[in-house]
């Protein structure tokens, strides 16, 4: 069932991306389009600048993050998926993942953020992944997979790598 689910999770994600795709119809007229596509610029695509903000803590085999995703702006975003990728294998079977959230690899879990308007946080994901085996230290990354057919131009701070030591302690990005 977990399988079904993540597997409709990540259709849905790779069908809102190649729709995020589609070049917007610009209004006005067709030299105001021509001028703003020889600038560089993206004609009716909304702007919007996401980040990851959270904790995570390695323990006896298993990893619980935190994080609060964050749009800077300037325009809303109506959702967006932020992907976890550990550079351990997650255990093997079902892991408990919370709604919204579902695993698509040996790796790496995807989650749904929610609506995020500009210059303003969204709802704070928490989750806990068991592993395979129990490393005495191991990297976790954090991007975005999809930003809600969004431009962001500054993709540095949405973007991160944590190293996790298995010493209980929680490590903040």
């Amino acid at each position: 069932m977990r399988r079904m689910r993540g597997l409709a999770l990540w259709g849905a994600v790779l069908t809102a991306v190649a729709a995020g795709v589609v070049p917007a119809r610009a209004e006005g007229a067709a030299g105001d389009a021509g001028t703003a596509r020889e600038a560089g610029e993206a004609v009716g695509v909304t702007e919007a600048d996401l980040s990851y903000h959270g904790s995570a803590v390695l323990h006896g085999g298993r990893v619980d993050v935190r994080l609060t995703p964050r749009n800077h702006g300037p325009g809303d975003v109506s959702d967006a998926t932020v992907r976890l990728r550990w550079s351990v294998p997650l255990a093997a079977g079902a892991q408990r993942l919370p709604a919204g959230c579902a695993r698509t690899g040996r790796q790496e879990v995807v989650c749904g953020t929610g609506a995020l308007p500009a210059d303003g946080p969204g709802e704070a994901i928490a989750l806990r992944v068991r592993l395979r085996g129990r490393p005495a230290e191991m990297t976790m990354d954090v991007d975005t997979l999809w930003g809600g057919g969004a431009v962001d131009r500054n993709r540095a701070n949405d973007r991160q790598r944590v190293l996790l030591l298995d010493t209980g302690d929680a490590y903040f990005f």
